[in-house]
């Protein structure tokens, strides 16, 4: 549930409480200071608030870890695949993975919201994919109610393709395709975004690190151990000093209740056409509905995405067309 916007801190003086990730916001120190934390507790979520990332054990059995990599490897071979999306839809222990209660609990501590699992992406070798931050991908109003959660399904090392991060970078603002002058609306896909505008973004947030000095960290982990990451920390993949070597891993992203979710690469505010997306809650199988301020946003039609209002849709096509028209536009 939302806590309240205003939190008493004594009689003569109340913190804002903003709507945001309370590890994100200007207020932070003395909302910590309020929250009489146990030390271990605290010095996690001070971590994760000031490097934008936090190590610790999810405590999933290792049964289920060892089932989530080998139920895949055939799948990896059969298909000669780097990369699986959303198979917890078939996988169960994919999905265990996914809504394992330890995880749930850290991120609801973290920011104070319900965690809402809403893709899995599991992969078989490192990914070397270049720095970039996640909310170019993944996004939502009020903005950085999203992290990622990666689990090791075997040992990492620096042999075999390891994450990379740059602390503290989260901070940053949010930079969008807008920001370097892209029409991220104009492509009828993520793919043909993909294709035509990604790496003038990846270029991008490379030029932006070398001129802010980052300093950047490798990750090596040991099976079973977990990383969260903020929605707008910088990081990516090593390359694979080891040819022919596995990396075995999943990555859970997660919304948070009572927000509206959205594709930044598929919207332009301004000229109000903005990708709504559509998002199952991985822990209980239901559709997640974007919310603004507490009212459910009609996703009918998908309408914004090809820049027509609601209302406008209503008017012009009937319901079984408009039914048509968003299982074209789900495809």
């Amino acid at each position: 549930m939302n806590q309240p916007l205003l939190s008493t801190v004594n009689s003569s003086f109340e913190v804002p409480r903003m709507n945001t990730p309370w590890v994100e916001s200007p207020f932070f120190e003395k909302e910590l200071r309020q929250a009489h934390l146990d030390a271990q507790t605290e010095a996690m979520v001070r971590q994760y608030a000031g490097q934008g990332y936090l190590i610790f054990d999810p405590q999933i059995p290792m049964e289920v870890i060892d089932e989530a990599r080998e139920s895949l490897i055939p799948s990896f071979e059969r298909e000669r695949a780097t990369r699986f999306q959303d198979v917890w839809r078939e996988n169960k222990a994919v999905r265990q993975i996914a809504a394992a209660p330890r995880v749930l609990d850290v991120l609801q501590m973290l920011y104070h919201r319900e965690p809402i699992p809403f893709q899995t992406l599991n992969f078989n070798v490192g990914t070397q994919q270049r720095t970039h931050s996640d909310s170019i991908h993944f996004d939502s109003v009020p903005q950085r109610f999203m992290c990622g959660v990666w689990v090791a399904l075997e040992d990492v090392t620096d042999d075999n393709g390891p994450l990379h991060y740059y602390p503290g970078s989260h901070k940053f603002p949010v930079y969008n395709l807008v920001d370097i002058g892209l029409k991220g609306s104009e492509s009828k896909s993520i793919q043909d975004m993909l294709q035509r505008y990604y790496v003038k973004y990846e270029d991008f947030i490379e030029a932006f690190i070398a001129e802010q000095g980052l300093q950047r960290q490798t990750l090596n982990m040991k099976k079973g151990q977990a990383i969260i990451w903020a929605s707008n920390l910088l990081h990516g993949g090593d390359k694979i000093k080891r040819p022919g070597s596995t990396r075995h891993s999943q990555v859970t992203h997660y919304y948070f209740a009572d927000c509206a979710y959205y594709a930044p690469m598929l919207t332009d505010m301004a000229i109000e056409r903005v990708n709504i997306r559509k998002i199952t809650n991985i822990a209980t199988g239901q559709e997640v509905k974007s919310k603004y301020l507490g009212k459910e946003i009609d996703h009918a039609g998908y309408a914004y995405k090809i820049g027509l209002p609601t209302e406008l849709m209503r008017r012009l096509f009937p319901e079984s067309l408009r039914k048509k028209l968003k299982g074209i536009l789900h495809r």
